[in-house]
């Protein structure tokens, strides 16, 4: 290998093996790519092999400078087009992946067809990244996936034990108006209730593997090197003020879809989606004969479950609103059952000239179209930022991990957002849906939206705060550059 080749700087990028955490690692291994990078993309076997359904094998041979690997999630094996049991999935990574990881780096480092390994990006809860690079003596990036406010949520988690509110003494807490209690000490933050906080603190056991799991991850995350998150500056300020005393180095490189646009016109990787189901872009050209603002967009997201009564809630209160919309009905949203869309057949009938249910779909490029005029959602961070990037606001059924905080957060602080109760039912889906389509507020929001969407571009801007992080990345943390 010739001496300029071996100077080639080699980022390894490992994300949590769930749809939400893979879409912005390759989002960062395609800029970094760009920019002169060997990357080496590591997905769990079970991963890799829907991504393989989904995308197809020769898409997934790469190029000599962008390779995919795999390591073991430990599990046992299963070829289920699903997300996996996320506690399982949590334990199983934090005991097991560790010495696979250390194996391929060693393997890659001892190949004369790639140049060495020089960073490790790990995902901010696949933290057995951080001791791999103590091991290998590798610089280490902690990026953490999700939100920043959730990010403060989580490192609560041990004050919570400290103010003897965690454990809670039985499940009466989750009925009996507990959770409706302030949170009045995270410095700032003052529209937070217990349960705004990332729901895996909701236990009656310290040792719940959720709890645990994130409780331990967050901090870990702060002993990496750096941290990246997908955010930019103005719409988590205060968020990003409360851990700065106690960060190593935060670059801040958000929201990475509008980053993206700088990736060059002939980027091989430009096109390439890394969605674990096969979307439906079909669902595009029927939006394209609808008016601007008017449909009405609905996703749970990728892991996302509910019983068949809240899905036959949502269904009729969309019907009844009368509006056209578009519905991303997952076949295993429901628990227990693999194809969710066989419960509603006279549902079908009643909605079929002005609505469109998709398994799975480019949301993205949806959240882009002009004839979307709100995005019914469980606000996992990605579909924040794809709504903030579309300039949509959102109508929030959050669903679990730091989604409760994220919804807060929209519907107080970044004022784009209405709230689902829990236990949802078709009146108040038709009443929030017309509110925000029609109503006084639902105005309101679509304008800071789209505040939010501009803020957002200017950030991501040549010259913009997360367009010169970005950069700043890559000089300090990966050492690579003048």
């Amino acid at each position: 290998m010739g001496s300029v080749e071996a100077k080639k700087p080699h980022a390894i990028l490992v994300p949590y093996p769930a749809q939400g955490h893979v879409n912005p690692m390759f989002q960062l291994a395609k800029l970094l790519h760009s920019k002169g990078f060997q990357i080496t993309f590591v997905n769990t076997e079970f991963n890799h092999s829907r991504l393989v359904r989904s995308t197809g094998e020769d898409t997934l041979k790469g190029l000599p400078d962008f390779r995919f690997e795999t390591i073991p999630d430990g599990l046992p094996p299963s070829d289920r087009d699903a997300t996996q049991d996320v506690p399982s999935l949590s334990d199983s990574t934090r005991k097991t992946c560790l010495a696979p990881f250390v194996e391929l780096i060693t393997k890659l480092n001892d190949s004369p067809e790639v140049p060495k390994v020089t960073c490790i990006i790990c995902d901010g809860v696949m933290t057995f990244g951080i001791k791999a690079g103590e091991i290998l003596g590798l610089p280490v990036v902690s990026f953490w996936t999700a939100s920043v406010c959730g990010f403060v949520g989580y490192l609560q988690y041990t004050e919570l034990i400290k103010r003897g509110i965690v454990p809670f003494k039985d499940e009466r807490f989750l009925s009996d108006g507990t959770l409706d209690t302030p949170v009045d000490w995270i410095p700032g933050v003052d529209h937070m209730r217990l349960k705004d906080l990332p729901n895996f603190m909701r236990v009656t056991d310290v040792n719940d593997i959720m709890f645990d799991f994130l409780k331990t991850e967050a901090l870990n995350c702060l002993k990496s090197s750096a941290i990246i998150f997908n955010t930019f500056d103005e719409f988590e300020a205060q968020a990003l003020d409360l851990i700065a005393p106690n960060s190593p180095n935060i670059y801040t490189i958000g929201p990475l879809p509008l980053l993206s646009r700088h990736l060059p016109e002939n980027d091989y990787f430009r096109s390439f989606r890394s969605s674990l189901w096969k979307e439906d872009t079909e669902c595009l050209k029927w939006l394209d004969k609808r008016e601007p603002n008017s449909v009405v967009y609905v996703n749970y997201g990728s892991v996302t479950m509910m019983t068949d009564q809240h899905l036959k809630e949502f269904a009729w209160g969309l019907a009844n609103t009368k509006k056209p919309f578009l519905w991303v009905v997952r076949p295993d949203v429901v628990k227990g059952s693999d194809n969710s869309a066989d419960l509603l057949e006279d549902f079908f009938e009643e909605i079929k000239d002005r609505a469109l249910v998709v398994s799975w779909c480019p949301q993205d490029k949806v959240l882009s179209h002009p004839s979307i005029g709100v995005f019914l959602t469980h606000c996992g961070w990605n579909s924040t930022l794809e709504s903030v990037c579309g300039g949509v606001p959102v109508i929030c059924w959050p669903f679990f991990a730091e989604q409760q905080t994220n919804c807060r957060y929209a519907c107080t602080t970044w004022g784009m957002g209405m709230e689902v109760n829990e236990d949802v039912k078709r009146d108040d889906i038709k009443a929030l849906v017309k509110e925000m389509m029609d109503g006084k507020k639902g105005k309101k929001m679509r304008q800071k939206a789209e505040e939010w969407k501009k803020k957002a571009e200017e950030a991501t801007d040549i010259g913009g705060k997360s367009y010169n992080d970005f950069n700043r990345l890559i000089k300090e943390a990966l050492h690579h550059g003048n």
